[in-house]
């Protein structure tokens, strides 16, 4: 009896709830979860999304070293330079020649070791010619401190930093200074701030700065060692690359924006938009040719290559971009020409298209080759033939008659003037790549090119 009475108390102690659902029938309502269940649940769901972050962050590092190789050598270059750096320390005789100074040598490795042989060399030197002038500055205001006598010698310390470290910091201000020595200019404040400083309370300053001179100069000559023996990475040789994979896009470009716009071809956006790569490149350009004129000979490119020119041939292929990206958006323009009026230009401008693309794609040939073509000057010339038949062309517009279904006698100005518009680009296209054309001679003459040798076909 009690068993029983026990049983209906626990089922009358039960609530239970119930909706009704569009058909009509009811729902059973399951009470929430527990305190507990609902934490357990919340950080389930937090351990899956982390885990699923980490897989993504793998996946994507994968990715970018699949996409270059490059990167992970240089990952192991830093490594291997800090390693024999880090041998100051670890080994003995070694820790006692230099001392706790060890370290600069690991700091230098950090901060100047870059991907390339330029930038590595570049800020090698800049470090070491800054320290180099900073410690001797430093020794000698020292000196003159000392002489001064004990009053007068902070004065003399503390208007010295103030007065080198203001001049450097303006120097920094300098195009010229700022594009080769910034990082040297940087160097120069820290270290003749520290010297100075620790050189008012250290009485043996000549060797503490022999010995912080000593171990950056053995981990900047490490990294430069190991920059170019080990799968070296020239800035030059990239930056020439980068040129030459401009021009084939640009050429691509030109191309697909014409066929696009007379033939609705269907080309793949991004193919199109290729000109983009060639607007974006101009920061890189010059971080390249910056860091290119610190590199040896090496490779096709001699002692003093005429690194200078490469921008000159850069800002000539934007210019040509620029006329490209207006011509991209005609193709979408709401001022579409009559059918009759763009299968009448057709022809001539789809010529004038495919010459001037030909002509960036023999240019881009030379730059590969290292080599003067001979087709360049026939290219240019047939482009210049195009243009004049298109200039022909437009000269006709005024007077042609208005399709049949037309009210008007002539051809609306309104209908005329995208058509116009085109030829117009077109033609400023063609001047843009004789542009390209002379700045690429002009570089073929300073890094002295060898004429290309035709081959004749066997009879």
């Amino acid at each position: 009896m009690t068993r029983k009475m026990a049983q209906q108390k626990e089922v009358t102690n039960k609530v239970e709830w119930k909706i009704k659902v569009a058909d009509g029938s009811s729902k059973d309502l399951v009470p929430e979860s527990e305190p507990a269940g609902r934490a357990w649940l919340g950080i389930q769901g937090l351990i899956t999304g982390l885990v699923l972050k980490v897989g993504k962050f793998f996946k994507k590092s994968r990715d970018i070293a699949e996409d270059d190789p490059r990167k992970v050598i240089h990952c192991l270059k830093v490594g291997m330079a800090l390693t024999v750096v880090s041998l100051f320390y670890y080994m003995r005789p070694l820790y006692e020649g230099v001392g706790r100074n060890a370290m600069w040598a690991v700091m230098t490795t950090v901060v100047v070791f870059e991907n390339s042989v330029g930038a590595t060399l570049c800020k090698s030197l800049n470090r070491a010619c800054g320290t180099l002038l900073a410690g001797s500055l430093a020794v000698g205001v020292h000196w003159i401190a000392n002489q001064s006598g004990e009053k007068i010698e902070p004065y003399v310390n503390g208007a010295s930093v103030f007065l080198l470290a203001s001049a450097a910091t303006f120097s920094r201000f300098i195009p010229t200074v700022r594009a080769r020595f910034d990082y040297g200019a940087m160097i120069f404040i820290l270290t003749f701030s520290l010297i100075s400083i620790s050189g008012y309370r250290v009485e043996k300053l000549l060797r503490m700065a022999h010995l912080r001179l000593s171990t950056i100069a053995i981990g900047g000559f490490m990294c430069i060692l190991i920059s170019i023996l080990v799968c070296p990475i020239w800035a030059g040789k990239e930056l020439h690359l980068l040129i030459t994979r401009n021009m084939d896009k640009l050429a691509y470009s030109l191309d697909g924006c014409v066929a696009e716009y007379f033939n609705n071809s269907g080309i793949p956006m991004e193919k199109l938009q290729g000109y983009k790569c060639v607007l974006n490149s101009k920061a890189t350009e010059e971080s390249m040719a910056n860091f290119a004129r610190w590199e040896p000979a090496h490779g096709h490119f001699k002692f003093k290559h005429p690194w200078r020119q490469y921008l000159n041939l850069g800002a000539s292929m934007r210019r040509c971009a620029y006329c490209i990206e207006a011509l991209n958006g005609c193709i979408n323009s709401e001022n579409q020409v009559p059918e009759s009026l763009k299968q009448q230009f057709n022809g001539v401008c789809l010529r004038l298209g495919s010459v001037s693309s030909t002509v960036i794609r023999e240019l881009a040939i030379t730059m590969k080759t290292m080599k003067k073509s001979p087709k360049i000057k026939y290219l240019v010339k047939e482009m210049k033939n195009s243009v004049q038949e298109l200039h022909n062309e437009v000269g006709y517009l005024p007077n042609l008659p208005a399709p049949p279904s037309s009210t008007e006698a002539i051809i609306p100005l309104v209908e005329v003037i995208p058509i116009a518009t085109v030829a117009s680009l077109l033609t400023e296209v063609a001047a843009r790549i004789e542009d390209i054309a002379g700045a690429t001679e002009e570089l073929a003459k300073l890094a002295k090119f060898k004429p290309a040798v035709e081959k004749i076909p066997p009879h």
